[in-house]
């Protein structure tokens, strides 16, 4: 190959290159919306909400987004219905045993208090009761 084409070749990848790194590193995302959607169940907001700031239509939406919270209805039939007064609790009460285990599994091996056995007797009046 002659040395022009080389030097062609040399400067599109370098040019090429350039014009990646900006759009990937350099460029700032454009500003994507909220992901928030918004509705309005009765269509009527309040005008005046003592709001000072400039985002009044942040304000808006989320007042019909609120307002639309108002008219949900929920149906309490399901807890007259025979299947679910039917229903029991059937959970397992998990135990530990006393004597297996470490107290503290997430301390450090080798940190564990030694656990000695005590004598039970009670001396009541100099008489030893067991």
């Amino acid at each position: 190959m002659s040395s022009k084409i080389k030097n062609i070749i040399i400067f599109t990848v370098i040019g090429v290159s350039l014009i990646l790194v900006y759009i990937f590193f350099i460029k700032k995302a454009p500003d994507q919306g909220n992901l928030i959607s918004s509705f309005s169940t009765s269509g009527i907001v309040p005008e005046n909400t003592g709001i000072q700031d400039g985002d009044s239509t942040v304000s808006q939406d989320f007042l019909s987004v609120l307002l639309g919270v108002k008219n949900i209805k929920l149906d309490d039939s399901i807890f007259s219905n025979k299947s679910f007064i039917n229903l029991h609790d059937s959970s397992i009460l998990l135990t530990s045993p006393g004597d297996e285990g470490r107290v503290n599994p997430f301390a450090p091996i080798g940190n564990d208090p030694v656990l000695k056995q005590v004598d039970q007797t009670i001396f009541t009046d100099s008489t030893p009761i067991q």
